[in-house]
């Protein structure tokens, strides 16, 4: 799928800037540095000078802590301190003040205690007077930096400001010492491992675990250290550093615990569902024994099936449509070529669909093309298709005997395919009567209606359609915290039976809250030292959703064009994606704390959950059995809001072969300027120039029956955009592609010529137009939906497409 997760404690008062004296850093009045979650041109000490106070949380559940004592002992000290520096400077003011009178012959000026210590503690002992105009009511002085050179000019308000950063910036520097005096080597950050002139804060809640400022400015911008203070990232399960990101079972990934009652119910559920599916494969494994039967001119009981041989390890698929074998197939004993049972009914049939993958060429016919200027002169103009006369041809014998494929399908074309077996003779038989004999032993009631959608209940109810007299234009749509009650399984149950999608909100709402910024993935990737992976992952392989093709881009440039954009020379949006990342089937293996929090976010965990769910299927099967990858897959594509008929499509319509739900974890805006707005307008406009012009030569169509590509703006912006088709409405669907396939491109931006499969082919992106005009003339439409960042959608295996 295309592809994305309360607080307690005492705040300890320490923070400041790294080991600096304050002659050489004086705390000016400065623009606050907002969090960013990259490093930024500021320094580190800039930052941390802008750092505001944290603020005292009073927790009367937890004990005194050795940090609770640092600092008390630490603010006594500066309270002392304090007071006799006022007293020093109090008697230095009055000298000086009665100095000047002499000198000057001015007035006297009374100033107060309070405003002699402020001013005291904001003047360097450097610092040149050079004018000053004396008041009772209020104070102002101008003062020139030695250091810096810069005249500033401090009112009472900023001295008082000034005042408690100094103040502080002092405490900060007391704590940290204190406790690397406390703590020695182990006085380092979580995050770094490093502490040495850096300012840590530790954690009142656990009193173990410090971290230092540029770590929380830069991995944890969403956190502030009052924040870090009072529950650090590693309590709140959150903590991205390296060692934490590599480690499992950190947290709990399970919502719910199932009682005795609710299993035996989930498995009867399970077995009901699964029994007609059951009996259906049964049935074509008879009809297949029967066949083979008369190959060999004897009765079906005496044919003798030999075992596949075939380890655990090893996954039985179908050469020609890929499809998981279960049983009963037939191989040829010479190539190893293998047919599913479904193809050789197919083959029988006379009807077997040829496959895209081994007749689709398309030309490239260079980079202006692409973006709607004509061909390059050594392309050629002929499609390849019109250079192939005839379909391979691939017939089963009279007697119902196979042949192996012919060469050019991947066969020898030489054996015939023999019927072989996986699992035991009567396995499958033995199966479908224990299934019906516990069912005959327990009344099953019929099913009792859970649904509440049909009540005005926007909040359960998202609209994505809007056919005429239908009643399923609303999805399904369940809050997160709502999931974990067994009424709500129930009325998914119900949406989910009838192909239908459902939308989850929140999902990430149930997690705690780990980092799916794409450089936090990264880097816990490249730091996997036992990753056979991690010293090839500067490079990427992305698909440009353009050209429809692969390019190799570094990784950090990738990921900063994620953030910020990415634009080809002439303007046009640079659109890409990278699906199954990172390159591996091991998602749990090279990121396995991503994996949890994942896991955890998973609503309705019975059917969703790949480890222990009731009614995943996948989990009930024999251990040491290879089973299929669940998951979970990683896709991160770029987008845009506005649909540009062009390198739109993240993915293209297709059929999964099997449901999935897919959660978007991480979204990341990108807004166009005005000057590339102007240029995607011009470069639209070549490309419906050159669409009339290519239709017109081909088929002769007027220029207003012609599919324009519309400037279309979405209202919801920052998700996923999705095309789900009603099981019922694919044949109609499948009739339209066919009709108007040379109305789309592919691969290279060229022509679609021939349809092989209209689904299986995945060459085709319907936008807003080609829409209106499947309604118009088929009556059909898609659900079509945003999905926005932390929701969960349920996509049954139905026709679909998604885009950013």
């Amino acid at each position: 799928m295309e592809g994305e997760v309360a607080t307690n404690g005492v705040i300890l008062k320490h923070n400041g800037v790294k080991d600096i004296s304050l002659e050489t850093c004086w705390p000016e009045k400065k623009k606050p540095v907002e969090a960013t979650s990259l490093s930024s041109g500021s320094s580190d000490i800039e930052e941390e000078i802008s750092v505001e106070c944290p603020k005292r949380v009073a927790n009367q559940r937890r004990k005194r802590s050795k940090a609770d004592e640092i600092k008390t002992k630490s603010s006594r000290k500066r309270k002392c301190d304090d007071e006799n520096k006022c007293e020093e400077n109090e008697k230095k003011q009055r000298s000086s003040v009665k100095k000047r009178a002499t000198t000057w012959k001015e007035e006297e000026v009374v100033v107060d205690d309070e405003k002699k210590c402020e001013q005291q503690l904001q003047l360097v002992p450097s610092s040149k007077a050079t004018s000053r105009s004396r008041s009772k009511k209020s104070v102002s002085v101008d003062t020139w930096l030695v250091n810096n050179e810069i005249d500033v000019s401090a009112s009472e308000s900023e001295l008082s400001d000034s005042h408690l950063k100094t103040e502080y910036f002092n405490d900060c520097r007391s704590m940290t010492r204190s406790l690397k005096a406390n703590l020695g080597e182990l006085a380092i950050c979580h995050q770094c491992s490093k502490g040495e002139r850096r300012y840590l804060f530790i954690c009142t809640f656990c009193e173990v675990r410090l971290y230092c400022f540029p770590c929380i400015k830069k991995w944890y911008p969403h956190l502030s250290t009052d924040d870090v203070l009072e529950k650090c990232p590693f309590c709140r399960g959150t903590c991205n550093c390296c060692t934490c990101l590599h480690s499992s079972g950190l947290i709990e990934t399970s919502k719910r615990k199932l009682d005795k009652y609710e299993r035996f119910y989930h498995l009867r559920y399970l077995i009901v569902a699964m029994l007609p599916f059951l009996k259906k494969l049964c049935k074509a494994q008879d009809q297949e024994i029967e066949t083979e039967a008369k190959v060999q001119d004897s009765m079906a009981s005496q044919v003798d099936i030999s075992e596949s041989l075939c380890s655990n390890e090893e996954r039985v698929f179908c050469n020609h449509c890929a499809t998981s074998i279960v049983d009963l197939h037939r191989s040829c004993p010479k190539c190893s070529y293998e047919l599913c049972l479904n193809c050789c009914q197919e083959i029988r049939g006379g009807w077997l669909s040829e496959r895209p993958e081994c007749q689709l060429q398309f030309e490239y016919k260079g980079t202006r093309y692409i973006h709607g200027e004509a061909a390059e002169p050594s392309s050629s103009s002929v499609p390849e298709d019109e250079t192939k006369t005839q379909p391979i041809k691939w017939n089963a014998h009279e007697n119902g005997s196979i042949p192996c494929a012919p060469k050019e399908l991947g066969g020898c074309g030489d054996s015939v395919l023999e019927l072989k077996r996986i699992l035991p003779v009567t396995w499958m038989s033995d199966l479908e009567q224990k299934a019906e004999t516990f069912l005959a032993s327990y009344s099953i009631k019929p099913p009792m209606s859970y649904c509440r959608c049909s009540s005005d209940m926007s909040s359960l109810k998202r609209k994505a359609a809007s056919r005429d007299g239908s009643s399923d234009n609303y999805l399904y749509s369940a809050d997160s915290f709502d999931v974990l009650k067994q009424e709500e399984l129930l009325h998914f149950q119900e949406h989910w039976s009838k192909g239908e999608p459902v939308i989850v909100r929140n999902a990430l709402n149930n997690t705690a809250g780990l980092s799916w910024e794409p450089m936090v993935m990264w880097r816990a990737l490249c730091d996997n030292v036992d990753s056979a992976v991690s010293s090839n992952m500067s490079d990427v392989k992305a698909i440009d959703c353009l050209a429809n093709c692969e390019v190799k881009i570094n990784t950090q440039c990738f990921f900063e064009g994620y953030s910020k954009g990415r634009t080809y020379e002439n303007f046009w949006p640079e659109m890409l994606k990278l699906k199954d990342w990172p390159p591996s089937d091991k998602f749990e293996n090279l990121l396995p704390r991503h994996c949890d929090e994942f896991i955890s976010a998973l609503p309705f965990q019975e059917y969703s959950d790949p480890r222990s769910g009731i009614l995943n299927i996948a989990t009930k099967l024999p251990e040491g059995l290879l089973k299929p990858d669940l998951g979970p897959k990683t896709y991160i594509a770029y987008g845009t809001s506005d649909e540009l008929g062009r390198g739109d499509s993240v993915t293209k319509l297709h059929c999964d072969m099997s449901d999935a739900v897919n959660i978007l974890m991480h979204t990341a805006e990108v807004t166009l300027s005005e000057e590339q707005m102007a240029a995607i307008a011009d470069l639209k406009q070549k490309h419906k120039q050159q669409n009339e012009k290519e239709l017109q030569e081909q088929i002769g169509l007027e220029e207003e029956e012609v599919v324009s590509d519309e400037f279309v703006v979405y209202d919801e912006t920052g998700g996923a955009l999705w095309d789900i088709f009603r099981r019922e409405d694919v044949p109609k669907l499948e009739e339209y592609l066919r009709k108007h396939c040379i109305e789309f491109r592919h691969t290279y931006c060229s022509r679609v010529t021939k349809v092989y499969h209209p689904i299986h082919d995945q060459s085709y992106f319907l936008t807003v137009e080609h829409k209106r005009k499947l309604k118009a003339e088929f009556g059909i439409e898609p659900w079509t939906f945003v999905q926005k960042l932390g929701e969960a959608v349920f996509i049954p295996a139905v026709v679909h497409k998604g885009s950013c």
